[in-house]
């Protein structure tokens, strides 16, 4: 059983009502599981913290970073985090938005390959 934290979870929600371009373009590719006949779920709550997509099967952790995450603040949260959750045995794969707005065939491969060799 996963970790889960209840106050989390009306943030989660409204996550889930108001994601970016980016997370709205790459999760019309994997619901319902059109990569690799996987399931995934978006904006699920894993201890502390809520992440993109999570891929129960695989294992996997898929997070869209924003500018923030490029700033020496954001990128020590986000060390932190992926500690965290590969603590838990999670891979943890990390693109940028604009990866995802400018290249979703090329950001789906690597999660697919990763998929691929991980089942």
């Amino acid at each position: 059983m996963l970790p889960f934290n209840r106050k989390l979870k009306p943030l989660a929600r409204n996550l889930r009502s108001n994601m970016t371009d980016a997370e709205q373009l790459i999760w019309s590719k994997i619901r319902r599981k059109q990569l690799g006949d996987v399931q995934f779920y978006r904006q699920k709550n894993i201890g502390h913290y809520i992440v993109d997509f999570y891929c129960p099967k695989g294992k996997l952790i898929v997070e869209l970073d924003g500018g923030q995450h490029y700033e020496n603040k954001g990128m020590k949260k986000d060390q932190e985090r992926d500690r965290y959750l590969q603590e838990l045995g999670f891979t943890v794969m990390r693109f940028s938005d604009i990866d995802v707005l400018n290249n979703i065939d090329g950001v789906l491969e690597r999660i697919y390959e990763h998929l691929k060799s991980s089942l």
